[in-house]
């Protein structure tokens, strides 16, 4: 600050004269020495987030506000996301800019206020990664009944392990657990359990079944199960996954993304594979009930076999044989008599019609005395002008016919 205000000097019987920049070198000394490090809570708002690395914002509260500034190597270390209307505590010193004359505060360290940064971390990866899907329940696959062979992506030497091997041999012996070395806890730690889960789907015999977890720990020991790279890669994995982290209360983001959920390595062993003891005794259920279910059926076969044995059509075969006939018949019969009634009404109507055609017909007329006079043309002669003497005229009688010739014709006196 001296050698901010060097050069200036103080007229006699007047005030001191400062140049801008000095004034400005004066009020960041006072600053300084007056205001040390604080803790300031506040709101953020504003936020700026440029390619340089550095971050903007504005801390405010119901009644005033103030410019902070996170410098690149302290934005580098956030173990959580910045956001607009974020309630936080921040630590740092005030700073004059003096290009614009302001003050603003140096944030050194920031944290959530009512939440752990780490928890706050999770938060928002989770919902960054239920937004994209990674989380939904029409993704999740089947665990294959009978599995042969299981990858288990752990540390080998951890109790997790142990654990698991254990249930496995007890419960179900038929079955090869290759384990995928990777650590679980510590720097690298995420990186090397995606390596293993990628290792695992890669493998030229590919494992029915892969388990990713290890036993209980902090939320700090468990964290690398709540990395991006480990969900994502759990996600991926083209084998069905079982995610076997911690205890029963400890839930990472592992869980959510596998397709089934083991509240512990022991729980995994007896989710993937089945029970000896169970299995047997389940096919022991199903041989008694197929046994009964069988004797169930020979006797029902056995009665109607029974029942079908007494029908007369097995006792007196040829019974039937003699019902049928006389049936057939009876049947024919019935037909004859039918027919010749039929017959008989055919006779009697056609007798009926040819008497009416006999009694129509013009010779049954001449057998009554009458005789059927026609002209050369053949036409019957009913009028008296129909002939001319001399022509020639046909008598017909019952039995012959007449040819003779008119001589004359005289009508009728009336």
């Amino acid at each position: 600050m001296d050698a901010e205000l060097e050069g200036w000097s103080e007229p006699e019987g007047k005030p001191p004269v400062l140049s801008v920049s000095q004034l400005t070198a004066l009020i960041q000394g006072t600053l300084e020495m007056a205001i040390p490090a604080v803790w300031v809570a506040g709101e953020i708002s504003n936020l700026s987030q440029p390619r340089s690395g550095h971050i903007y914002l504005t801390l405010k509260d119901d009644e005033a506000q103030i410019r902070a500034v996170l410098w690149r190597n302290t934005a580098a270390k956030l173990p959580f996301d910045l956001e607009d209307g974020q309630e936080v505590l921040c630590h740092g010193q005030l700073d004059v800019y003096p290009p614009r004359g302001s003050y603003q505060l140096v944030i050194r360290e920031i944290e959530p206020r009512g939440v752990g940064s780490l928890q706050l971390k999770l938060r928002q990866l989770q919902q960054k990664l239920a937004a994209e899907g990674l989380f939904e329940a029409d993704r999740k696959r089947p665990l294959s009944k009978f599995p042969r062979r299981i990858a288990f992506v752990t540390s080998p030497t951890g109790a997790a392990v142990r654990d698991f091997l254990e249930v496995m041999n007890r419960r179900w012996k038929n079955v090869e657990v290759l384990v995928i070395p990777a650590r679980v806890q510590g720097e690298g730690a995420a990186q090397e359990i995606a390596a293993g889960i990628q290792k695992a789907n890669q493998l030229a015999q590919r494992p029915d079944v892969l388990v990713v977890g290890r036993g209980g720990g902090s939320m700090e020991d468990l964290w690398c199960f709540n990395e991006e790279v480990v969900v994502r890669a759990i996600a991926a994995s083209e084998i069905p996954t079982i995610s076997a982290v911690g205890h029963e209360i400890d839930v990472t983001l592992a869980d959510f993304a596998a397709d089934v959920r083991a509240l512990t390595p022991s729980e995994a062993a007896e989710l993937v594979v089945p029970s000896m003891a169970e299995i047997q005794e389940r096919l022991g259920s199903l041989k008694q009930r197929l046994a009964t279910g069988l004797r169930a059926t020979y006797d029902r076969a056995a009665a109607k076999l029974e029942l079908l044995s007494r029908n007369r059509l097995f006792t007196h075969p040829f019974e039937m044989v003699h019902d049928y006939q006389r049936t057939l018949d009876e049947l024919d019969t019935a037909a004859t008599r039918a027919i010749r009634r039929r017959l008989q009404n055919a006779q009697e109507a056609m007798a009926r019609r040819s008497a009416q055609l006999e009694a129509m017909s013009p010779l049954a007329v001449l057998s009554r005395g009458y005789s059927v006079t026609r002209n050369v043309e053949r036409d019957v002669i009913r009028e008296i002008n129909q002939v001319q003497p001399g022509d020639e005229i046909e008598t017909i009688l019952p039995h012959g016919r007449i040819l003779s010739r008119v001589e004359s014709s005289e009508p009728n006196e009336s």
